[in-house]
């Protein structure tokens, strides 16, 4: 049996699980308001007690959201030549005839990812409490949809992109969001900076 590494914490797991889960929700939820789609409030019991478990929902998202920051903001800001590099070459994706800088726990663009959701997450948050406690107040209101509709769309595209690039484009890659674990083979090739930091190279 293949030696497996840790790459993810059981709470990052779970806390991973909590902010996709409620992201989504928010998303498929939010996409009914925009365009008034009565068949997905149906299945929430109409679009009042839609509303509800939309508002709530966002709650539990960026209650999520902050416990992520514990784990990734402090990587999300640090980079070297080497991710500089990464971005010359786009990581790989667009030819498998470059070479791809040797990488640490996460890749630049999963820290620009996640910089971007925390940006997006922060504005839909503080926008979408505007239009949950300011009814009254119209320029509130106006500034508060614009900017969480805006967030909405950063949303619809970077989650789907996200789930591609997780799944599809990198197999093995969805086994860390289910246990936290990958081969220790995988993780020599694939973050080898991490792995030399942590002994393992």
């Amino acid at each position: 049996m293949a030696e497996m590494v840790r790459k993810s914490s059981v709470g990052e797991v779970v806390n991973h699980w909590i902010l996709a889960g409620s992201c989504i929700m928010l998303i498929i939820t939010g996409y009914s308001f925009l365009f008034h789609i009565e068949v997905i409030s149906s299945v929430f019991g109409g679009f009042e007690t839609m509303k509800t478990v939309h508002n709530w929902g966002g709650v539990v998202f960026i209650l999520s959201l902050l416990v992520s920051m514990v784990h990734y903001l402090k990587d999300a800001f640090e980079y070297d030549a080497d991710d500089l590099q990464w971005f010359k070459v786009a990581g790989g994706y667009l030819s498998h005839k470059v070479k791809v800088p040797p990488m640490g726990k996460y890749n630049p663009g999963q820290k620009l990812y996640y910089l971007g959701i925390v940006g997006a997450g922060i504005a839909i948050a503080l926008s979408g409490f505007g239009i949950w406690f300011m009814k009254d107040n119209v320029t509130v209101m106006l500034v508060s949809h614009l900017v969480h509709n805006v967030a909405f769309c950063v949303f619809v595209i970077a989650v789907p992109v996200h789930i591609y690039l997780s799944t599809l484009a990198n197999p093995g890659t969805f086994q860390i969001m289910v246990n936290g674990m990958l081969p220790l083979s995988d993780a020599k090739k694939k973050y080898p900076k991490w792995m030399k930091s942590v002994g393992k190279m």
